[in-house]
């Protein structure tokens, strides 16, 4: 299983939400490639970046930033927020991002998505992001009337790398990770599924590794890290075991 560090972006710099809400934002740092660093200094291969104020407006927003972090970090750089068109698709590939993800797009315009799965093969992540069971987008700050499982079976069969699953309500809050929601998910459709949003220590990845062979392709982390509540470098010793 994957542990994924996150390195969210805001005007710059590292940040961390509570449950998605830009006005509650913790600063931990003004140098994402330098953080990038420290996480494969621990032992990561691999990262998330979200660019948030990119998921607002519906582009690019901390290019420069991501930037840094893909010539910094040495593994796979996951990137999400904002990215709707081909062109900014292609324009982060190209750039040596080795996976994007797709939220907003992939509930509004699916065969588009598709489409994208298609031409960039084990590239692009759907982002199924929930709730109260439903699926938010536009930075989560709306809340469609569709199902997360149902957004999820819509790209079965579409060559979507993985679902990106994330309870908004427990993102940034260190609740502890929404693990039988994950799994569950996991066991309704044939795609690996990454958790996400509250992740508060070892347990966490204790018992989503322990349902790795139900369909969990990793997990994502941040404010645990940041705040000294999880060990990078042992959270992946336990992931691989």
């Amino acid at each position: 299983m994957i542990v994924f560090p996150a390195i969210d972006l805001k005007g710059g710099e590292v940040v961390r939400l509570a449950e998605g809400d830009m006005d509650r934002a913790t600063v931990y740092g003004d140098n994402p490639a330098a953080q990038a660093m420290i996480f494969a200094e621990a032992g990561a291969e691999h990262l998330h970046v979200v660019d948030l104020d990119g998921s607002f407006a519906g582009r690019a927003e901390n290019r420069e930033a991501v930037e840094a972090i893909v010539e910094a970090f040495p593994g796979y750089v996951q990137l999400g927020g904002g990215i709707r068109d081909a062109k900014a698709v292609e324009g982060w590939f190209n750039l040596g991002v080795a996976r994007v993800v797709m939220g907003s797009a992939a509930l509004k315009d699916p065969d588009f998505v598709k489409e994208m799965a298609r031409e960039w093969v084990n590239g692009i992540v759907v982002a199924v992001d929930a709730k109260d069971g439903m699926v938010a987008t536009e930075g989560w700050a709306q809340v469609s009337d569709v199902p997360v499982r149902d957004l999820a079976r819509r790209f079965e069969d579409a060559g979507v790398a993985s679902l990106l699953f994330t309870d908004i309500g427990r993102d940034g809050m260190l609740k502890g990770c929404n693990v039988q929601a994950t799994v569950d998910l996991a066991r309704s459709v044939d795609i690996p599924v990454i958790a996400s949003g509250g992740v508060k220590g070892l347990d966490d990845i204790h018992m989503l590794a322990l349902q790795a062979d139900q369909g969990i392709e990793g997990v994502i982390t941040g404010r645990a890290l940041y705040e000294g509540k999880l060990d990078l470098a042992t959270a992946i010793a336990m992931a691989n075991r």
